[in-house]
């Protein structure tokens, strides 16, 4: 996946602009008191207003402005002191008003841009066109029924963030690093969760197709509601191929909104795409336009934290750590703030190896998250302090830690235990050099003739006679003045 098509007749570029619908993290929805908890029983978490009950009207939450406004200084764009409520008309059958209470022409937040790091180690910025505030829908259920549709209103009148890019996108790789990082950036913020499976976060692609070397924008087809990176990624590049054979054989692109079969790897048909016209958008009559002050957003961004770019300059500066461990550790704040927690306990340098190279490796293997590591930040420091102290080697540490990772147990418990501390004694170090050195008289004369490489088996030698317990700078130290 490149973001370049071979076609027959030559090669074609994709444009690609996503809208992400985040779902602002608050704990009543945008326009009632209604929880907004995740797993409730169908229709259980909706008031009067969510369900369209005569004469309810709808109050703005305080909180979900703030939340919109903190999302958009996190992603360097403008904050609009004026913005308006419309309603956006269009008939579903889990939408009760009728209407979806939504912005348009004057969104809360307007212009931003947000940096992605690509697989090359290079960056590049994505515009932002605006972020908006919408209420969700509801969910028709199709599975209780053969010949009938219900319908669960807890998502409705959940407050969503629409966060819409400039057509910036060039492969389906930046559209997966772009959802990537403004992931990691509500979760720093604390506006999102981010949590696709549970569809705090969905994602709509907008793909054309032009020649190499073209300016001109193609017709471009929307792909509706994708809920994991790989889905967004595949859906691209099928929609991308689509569309170049549908060009090469001469024809011409519908504008229209497509979904995605992951199962048959495709996207089809689902309705003609509508323009705004269609929507009937005008001013919601029971809200007022939304008017921010300059200090109310000012007192947002003095609360901001310190996002992923920031953390990752700041790692490399205060820790010396590379690029990539930098970001490897910052895309994900719970990832970052094991880190942080580990790194100010102990020697950086070791803190970013056991973090990045062994924990992370092994959490990767086992498919669990940071959050659910059996191993706490406070355990592995316990772990370092071990290998610090010379009580274990590194060697003997990936045992002792991999241990760590199936019975939950303290480092320390498992080298008393199992006795694996390291031997510093140099009387019986020294005492297993000599063993080595007179069981390999052969090996020994080899060496002394200028086989030099023949060290690293006396150290194996050594290192295998101690269990591997062995202290390896006094073993090192020991064997060379032993057989020089």
């Amino acid at each position: 996946m490149t973001g370049i098509v071979k076609g027959n007749t030559g090669e074609w570029e994709m444009v690609i602009g996503l809208e992400v619908h985040a779902q602002v993290l608050s704990n009543a929805k945008l326009f009632s008191g209604a929880p907004t908890d995740f797993g409730a029983e169908p229709n259980h978490n909706v008031a009067l207003v969510d369900a369209a009950m005569p004469g309810m009207l709808p109050v703005i939450n305080e909180v979900c402005v703030s939340q919109a406004v903190r999302t958009g200084l996190g992603l360097r764009a403008r904050i609009n002191n004026h913005s308006v409520f419309d309603r956006k008309n269009y008939f579903y059958p889990d939408l009760p008003q009728g209407y979806q209470i939504s912005q348009y022409l004057d969104p809360i937040v307007g212009e931003g841009v947000l940096s992605i790091e690509l697989e090359d180690g290079t960056t590049k910025d994505i515009g932002i066109t605006r972020l908006h505030l919408e209420q969700d829908a509801g969910k028709s259920l199709h599975e209780h029924s053969p010949t009938s549709s219900f319908i669960d209103l807890n998502r409705a009148g959940v407050a969503l963030m629409e966060i819409v890019s400039e057509p910036d996108i060039r492969s389906p790789e930046e559209a997966a690093a772009y959802v990537k990082k403004l992931r990691a950036i509500v979760r720093y913020l604390g506006t999102c969760g981010g949590d696709m499976e549970k569809g705090q976060m969905r994602c709509d692609a907008n793909v054309s197709m032009r020649r190499v070397g073209e300016t001109e924008f193609g017709t471009r087809c929307e792909i509706k509601n994708l809920n994991s990176m790989r889905f967004l990624q595949k859906a691209i590049q099928y929609e991308a191929e689509r569309q170049v054979e549908i060009l090469e054989n001469g024809g011409e692109i519908d504008q229209e909104t497509r979904l995605y079969d992951a199962t048959a790897d495709e996207t089809r048909t689902m309705r003609s795409k509508e323009d705004a016209h269609d929507y009937r958008y005008f001013p919601d009559p029971d809200l007022l336009p939304l008017e921010l002050t300059d200090d109310f957003i000012e007192n947002i961004k003095k609360d901001l934290p310190e996002l992923p770019d920031e953390k990752k300059a700041r790692y490399m500066e205060q820790y010396g750590l590379n690029a990539y461990d930098a970001s490897v550790i910052v895309a994900d704040k719970a990832s970052a703030d094991y880190f942080d927690e580990v790194v100010s306990e102990v020697d950086a340098r070791l803190a970013t190896t056991w973090v990045t190279a062994e924990l992370f490796g092994r959490l990767n293997k086992m498919e669990v998250s940071i959050e659910s590591s059996p191993v706490s930040a406070a355990q592995l420091v316990g772990l370092i302090r071990l290998i610090e102290d010379n009580t274990i080697s590194g060697k003997i540490a990936k045992d002792v830690l991999d241990k760590m990772m199936e019975s939950g147990k303290d480092a320390n418990a498992i080298v008393e235990e199992q006795g694996l501390k390291q031997v510093t004694d140099t009387g019986a170090i020294a005492e297993m050099i000599d063993k080595v050195i007179a069981d390999n008289p052969d090996k020994v004369a080899e060496y002394k003739s200028g086989k030099d490489k023949l060290f690293g088996f006396f150290v194996g030698q050594v290192m295998k006679a101690s269990g591997g317990k062995a202290n390896p700078a006094a073993v090192n130290e020991l064997l060379k003045k032993a057989l020089d």
